[in-house]
């Protein structure tokens, strides 16, 4: 069986900036910070705005709209209502925004679909979507995407990424389940009587801002004292803020598209986003991701759906057996029913089934760490691939020294419960130019696909950069070890 590497690297790349917000703590540092701007000449005030202006207006797109933006969310805190010029306004906006450098440390662990538009393109010609993980200063991750084309023969072309990176437009989740929500504050055990005389006067379903309404009234009217209000509150809107959409427009280009940390939960980090071009029995291409959202302490699974990768639905996966990381959907129901692999314990591989695919409940063992390779632990590379002799899912395995190499098994297609072969040697482990990087001596993989026969592997090196090999899909399933139960 031969792996051909391509020798296509993507690197970090720390001209990729955006700009964020900066947020003061407390009312004092901001108030002073506004008060020395008042405290300028209108002719210093032109003065500095035209140096900002001049610095980084190459550097980003709509930077005074965003100025603007950042004006207006802390205009609360000037001490008087004496009118100020557009200047000083943009100029006070400026002071509390900042550059960040999406990508400076890392672009890994990469995951690959189709793209959902495949017109204009030659016979044989594939269009996809490459999401990475990109890591910044502070070591925080956020997703951010390429494009790019396989023809025929396997090569692989990457379309070049723009010069700017876009934040998306926030949009709080339209509407909560009441029950839904309940049934979550119920598994994170929260629910106390001030949880339950909020969620009493709340509708069967009700927005973000009537659940701040309702904690304001709360806070008003209720016996309770502020610290344990504030910290039963706090909790249930951590849990509102961890499901919100982000929109991009169809005018930005998918390399200017970034999802970032928005909820309290990812407040650390977007990590290892798992793909699929998710499939429904009516027809319906749905694209789902499962994700890890770290908060510095916990890591959580969510999920992320999108149809078009312009609007994105970001959501908490419930249920007791949702834990650990490396969740990954299988791209279709099996016999009317979701299908998800998982790392429960940080060692094996389950697999649980559910009817509904935002609630897991059960899980089964799947497989174990067998080969010498892969004898600390095992783990998924993104979503099964159905293929005509089974569900062929890549797997990590990590042996001495932490060495992390992908191999692969397959799935019985009608009941992925049951393995049927299995490589029993790795498929890719990484080489001398690979072993170098933030974490050595890894490869590794988010996500797959099969086109023109050839499997389409993309992997990281090292937790560093990222790179792709190809296989032919026939000669690695002839290289695998059929399963005897």
């Amino acid at each position: 069986m031969q792996v051909n590497r391509t020798g296509i690297v993507l690197r970090p790349d720390p001209t990729r900036v955006l700009y964020r917000p900066i947020n003061l703590l407390g009312d004092q540092r901001p108030l002073r910070l506004i008060s020395r701007v008042l405290a300028l000449s209108e002719e210093e005030v032109e003065k500095v705005l035209a140096e900002v202006r001049a610095e980084f207006h190459t550097r980003h797109q709509k930077l005074l709209d965003y100025f603007h933006a950042r004006y207006d969310s802390v205009r609360h805190f000037l001490p008087t209502d004496q009118p100020i010029s557009e200047a000083r306004k943009l100029l006070i906006g400026a002071y509390f925004t900042h550059e960040y450098s999406l990508e400076a440390a890392a672009l890994f662990n990469p995951s690959i679909v189709s793209h959902p538009d495949q017109q204009g393109l030659p016979e044989g010609v594939l269009r996809f979507i490459l999401s990475l993980r990109a890591t910044g200063e502070g070591h925080i991750s956020s997703i951010t995407f390429r494009s790019g084309t396989i023809d025929s023969q396997g090569k692989i072309l990457i379309d070049k990424p723009t010069r700017y990176v876009t934040s998306p437009e926030q949009i709080p989740h339209p509407n909560y389940d009441k029950s839904i929500f309940w049934k979550k504050l119920e598994e994170l055990g929260v629910i106390d009587p001030i949880v339950e005389a909020l969620l009493h006067n709340l509708n069967a379903s009700f927005t973000m801002s009537e659940l701040e309404q309702e904690i304001q009234y709360l806070r008003r009217h209720a016996q309770h004292r502020n610290t344990e209000f504030d910290r039963s509150t706090s909790r249930v809107l951590n849990l509102a803020l961890s499901n919100y959409e982000v929109l991009y427009n169809a005018e930005q280009p998918l390399s200017e598209r970034v999802i970032i940390p928005h909820a309290p939960t990812e407040s650390n980090g977007i990590e290892d986003a798992r793909f699929v071009r998710f499939v429904e029995e009516n027809g319906t291409p749905t694209y789902i991701a499962t994700y890890t959202a770290y908060d510095g302490r916990v890591t959580i699974p969510q999920l992320l759906e999108t149809p078009d990768f312009l609007r994105f639905r970001i959501s908490t996966l419930n249920g007791p057996e949702v834990q650990n990381k490396g969740m990954a959907l299988f791209p279709k129901r099996i016999h009317g029913r979701y299908a998800l692999l998982s790392r429960q314990d940080g060692e094996n591989l389950y697999i649980m089934y559910s009817d509904d695919l935002h609630f897991w409940y059960t899980k089964s063992p799947l497989l174990k760490p067998t080969f010498p390779w892969e004898f600390l632990q095992i783990g998924n590379c993104g979503s099964p691939i159905e293929t005509p002799e089974g569900w062929l899912v890549l797997s990590h395995g990590v042996g001495p020294m932490r060495k992390y190499s992908i191999g692969a098994f397959l799935l019985d297609l009608e009941n992925p419960s049951r393995v049927i072969a299995r490589l029993n040697r790795p498929l890719l482990s990484p080489d001398e130019s690979e072993r170098e990087g933030y974490v050595p001596n890894v490869v590794y993989s988010c996500g797959a696909l099969v086109h023109a026969g050839q499997l389409i592997l993309p992997y990281a090196m090292s937790d560093t950069a990222s790179s792709f090999a190809t296989v032919s899909l026939t000669e690695l399933i002839k290289e695998m070890q059929p399963v005897h139960e």
